[in-house]
């Protein structure tokens, strides 16, 4: 197969975007009009989009379908079908709801199913893709610019979308969700011509897939391998910890500035855009540093410090010290210089989400043949899971937290330490995947000996 360019990849970050404006409708625009213009509990919009992440457990499954059937295209096309239809759906049940409370949260769950079910489908193949035709020197900024593409598919959406809803009327919202859905697909059916090329399922390394009839059968047994495989195993609870410790920041970072701080509405919602300045910010960086380190990859300190293995880690590390650095924040620090530690703490989160989405890619390709979907799978559905427990622990522990403790500074002290010892837990963990273990050395040892040696792990981040 060959390897993707820099417009190859660029493509696949057209339909990233892609799903970055579909989701953004149902997961901002319809939460706003919910709970505004229909004037229901925040709850219910809420539940919804929980409902989406929990829907991306499938999340494997998907990866399977493209594992046996050896393509990718036909899932990443389906799934933005199934997306933009659930994007269709959501806005259909937000406008019934106007004139049929009951009627309208049934349709809007079927809607959000449908929209977690095409994430599912399209990202997890999309992923798979980039893992299996990106060179490993560009990964770090593949994955910087597929990311940046998403960013950049909310905030224009969100932003031509909030243009054509004024002045807001049930008709108006029908209007945009069907249109940016539709454009959604044309944009992934223009894009994904021709990029995965002729590679089918007899082209693949590994034995041939079996038939349809035994695919449920064979998506246990493929599951219950990978779960086997330590490395697959060990990276799906580092991407579960700190994806969790990633999510539960978001939702009191604002209140916290405003309680704590006195931040208007205004200020703290600036606050929440230097953060994001930041992790583009650590996204860049992380890319940069990518093509500069390709040409000494081979020297010993880049591969402890520079690879995304180091990446990880390091972002890892310096997103705690940042949350400890809010700790201290509300430990009674009214002087403490609080927007540089919101962009401090965007710039690690970016670094880490490179890191850590680069070594999916790297790893995906790790261990047994054909599996590279359902790693992937499983690894998204983790990320997924976390995104959707984040909030509602982030959010639940300050109200605990605030409950039990009567100085409201300490209190959010207290949740953002915890934050920060998940973000050192996920570090090292991280660091110690990348450890050859003694596995590994009696492996190559063997090896080395003329004897087989095909149960070695392959435990390296790089």
């Amino acid at each position: 197969m060959k390897p993707f360019g820099w417009l190859d990849v660029l493509r696949v970050g057209l339909i990233q975007a892609c799903l970055g404006a579909v989701v953004v409708l149902t997961t901002s625009t319809l939460n706003r009009v919910m709970v505004v213009e229909l004037a229901l509990p925040a709850l219910l919009p809420g539940v919804l989009v929980a409902l989406h992440y929990v829907v991306q457990v499938a999340r494997p499954r998907m990866g399977h379908g493209s594992d046996v059937g050896g393509r990718r295209t036909p899932w990443i096309i389906g799934g933005m079908a199934v997306l933009g239809v659930g994007g269709i759906v959501a806005a259909l049940a937000t406008v019934w709801m106007e004139s049929s409370r009951l009627g309208g949260m049934s349709l809007a769950v079927a809607g959000y199913a449908l929209v977690g079910l095409g994430v599912s489908a399209s990202g997890t193949s999309l992923l798979v893709m980039l893992a299996k035709r990106v060179p490993e020197g560009r990964r770090a900024g593949a994955a910087t610019l597929v990311w940046m593409m998403m960013i950049a598919g909310f905030a224009i959406t969100a932003g031509l979308a909030g243009h054509w809803l004024e002045p807001y009327s049930p008709a108006r919202l029908l209007m945009v969700s069907g249109t940016v859905s539709l454009l959604a697909l044309l944009v992934t059916l223009a894009a994904i011509h021709g990029l995965e090329g002729e590679t089918s399922a007899k082209t693949l390394p590994g034995p041939a897939p079996a038939p349809a009839s035994q695919d449920p059968l064979r998506f246990r047994q493929a599951l219950a391998q990978v779960w086997d495989e330590p490395v697959a195993r060990r990276f799906t609870i580092i991407v579960f910890i700190s994806m969790l410790a990633y999510s539960a920041q978001d939702l009191i970072l604002e209140p916290f500035a405003g309680t704590v701080f006195g931040f208007s509405p205004g200020a703290s919602t600036q606050l929440s855009g230097v953060q994001h300045g930041g992790v583009l910010a650590g996204m860049i960086l992380v890319a940069l540093a990518g093509a500069a380190g390709a040409r000494w990859h081979m020297h010993p300190l880049w591969r402890h410090v520079g690879s995304l293995r180091g990446w990880t880690v390091g972002g890892c590390m310096a997103s705690a010290l940042a949350l400890y650095g809010l700790t201290l924040a509300g430990l009674d620090n009214p002087d403490w210089p609080l927007t540089t530690n919101v962009f401090l703490l965007g710039v690690a989160n970016g670094a880490f989400s490179i890191g850590a989405i680069g070594s999916m890619m790297r790893l995906a390709n790790e261990g047994r043949e054909s599996r590279e979907g359902i790693r992937m799978g499983l690894w998204g559905a983790a990320q997924a899971m976390a995104f959707g427990l984040g909030g509602l622990i982030g959010t639940g522990a300050s109200d605990l937290a605030r409950a039990l403790v009567a100085d409201t500074g300490t209190a959010y002290a207290i949740v953002f330490g915890l934050e920060g010892s998940l973000f050192v837990l996920s570090a090292t963990l991280a660091w110690r995947l990348g450890r050859p273990t003694r596995a590994n050395a009696q492996a190559g040892s063997t090896r080395r000996s003329g004897l087989n040696a095909n149960t070695e792990l392959k435990g390296h981040l790089t």
